[in-house]
């Protein structure tokens, strides 16, 4: 789809002290980009620079050169107007050593789009994993979820729409669910990392025990689409959504491998068959996880893969 886009790179300008020392080369293609950072001083370490997550492709004592597809390095991607634009920082991170300081350099990559295209439903805004056979995807969605989003920015309170999908090709049929799901402020989880937890204890979505938070009506056994009301978590930053998704037997489900959503008055409810919502009994204690075996030896009913949407911005309108 990307090969129906026109080029057009936009470069953001240095700063014009900045200009005097170095040079940065910019190409965009349909679905890589090659950054070139040519630095005059001799004393900057050019194995200090990023592009987003990305060590450079290759450098040497004048040239910090990046070769990368746009699925890598925490690229961000936005739908706008009559752009597709995919976004990201060239930092260099100055050594204890080194005389040069610390800088961010924003890249940005705008590709125009047909006045007859339309985004695909598959088509992610932030994340695709392959596993085996399987790609599994994720993305903001419009409101209708019939898109991608055309911004990240969500008002405290409104609605964020979030599709989780599994294609499958020639696999047999198989129940996307989301068996965790928690917000941080960065795109890598660690031990110390503040979360906000959103899906818990295999498939549970506790944030709508004190929100509006749903699953919607389910279109396709391989999509899940949720409704997640916006929180006050990370209000005013940058937001990322860790979540493991899980591709499943439809007719294996259990107490483990479920989609649950608080309704007020009624309880918990399971997504996918009401009549079967005792599953969903251990929401509010421990739902046992169970051992299970790989896809690719036939003897297990699914697969999971651990999948990054954002980054995303909640801001309070009444502050």
């Amino acid at each position: 789809m990307m090969a129906f886009f026109w080029q057009r790179a936009v470069v953001l300008s240095l700063a014009a002290a900045m200009l005097v020392y170095a040079d940065m080369k910019l190409d965009c293609s349909p679905d890589t980009v090659t950054v070139v950072w040519t630095e005059g001083r001799s004393q900057a370490d050019l194995s200090l620079f990023r592009l987003g997550s990305c060590f450079p492709t290759s450098f040497s004592a004048t040239q910090a050169v990046f070769r990368v597809d746009f699925n890598d390095c925490n690229f961000r991607r936005l739908v706008t107007g009559d752009y597709l634009m995919y976004s990201n920082d060239l930092t260099y991170g100055s050594s204890s050593d080194s005389q040069s300081l610390a800088f961010t350099h924003p890249v940005v990559c705008a590709f125009a789009r047909p006045k007859d295209w339309y985004p695909m439903i598959y088509d992610p805004v932030f994340s695709t994993h392959g596993v085996g056979h399987l790609v599994f995807h994720i993305a903001l969605m419009n409101d209708d979820f019939s898109g991608p989003a055309e911004s990240t920015t969500f008002a405290l309170g409104s609605f964020i729409p979030i599709m989780a999908s599994v294609s499958q090709k020639t696999h047999q049929p198989l129940l996307l669910l989301l068996e965790e799901c928690v917000a941080a402020t960065t795109p890598e989880l660690q031990p110390e990392s503040p979360v906000y937890p959103i899906i818990a204890n295999k498939g549970c979505l506790v944030d709508s025990r004190m929100s509006g938070s749903k699953f919607e009506p389910r279109q396709k056994s391989s999509e899940l689409q949720l409704s997640l009301q916006a929180f006050r978590f990370g209000l005013g930053q940058e937001v990322f959504i860790h979540c493991k998704l899980v591709a499943w037997d439809p007719n294996g489900l259990d107490s483990t491998k479920k989609a649950c959503h608080y309704v007020k008055e009624h309880g918990w409810e399971l997504l996918d068959n009401y009549a079967y919502s005792t599953l969903c009994d251990c929401c509010d204690s421990d739902c046992k996880s169970r051992r299970t075996r790989n896809i690719e030896s036939g003897r297990t009913r699914g697969v999971a893969q651990k999948a990054v949407l954002g980054p995303l911005t909640i801001t309070d309108e009444t502050s």
